[in-house]
């Protein structure tokens, strides 16, 4: 006899009535999800680095603009250093 077993879950309705809508996953507190269109070639040579750096060609992306922030950063700071420091140098030999 082909009966159907009341206890199975797939022959039950499920009642969607409290789903959200969204991912199932949450992304971690300090990622955005962006939308962003880059060239192929850009996305391709990111796709090639991944079996010899590991990862996601998403994190070798992310950790590239990572270290351009940084490198824009420390020559920001150098910069201002070295303004500081001629100013006080000009400064210091039209005091004298």
């Amino acid at each position: 006899m082909n009966r159907k077993d009341d206890s199975d879950p797939l022959d039950q309705e499920i009642d969607f009535s409290q789903a959200r809508h969204g991912p199932v996953i949450t992304p971690e507190s300090d990622k955005t999800r962006i939308t962003i269109s880059l060239d192929t070639a850009v996305v391709d040579w990111f796709r090639e680095q991944v079996p010899e750096n590991g990862g996601s060609y998403q994190t070798l992306i992310n950790e590239a603009l990572k270290v351009h922030i940084d490198q824009q950063q420390s020559r920001n700071d150098l910069e201002q250093t070295l303004r500081r420091v001629l100013c006080e140098e000009l400064d210091a030999r039209q005091a004298a």
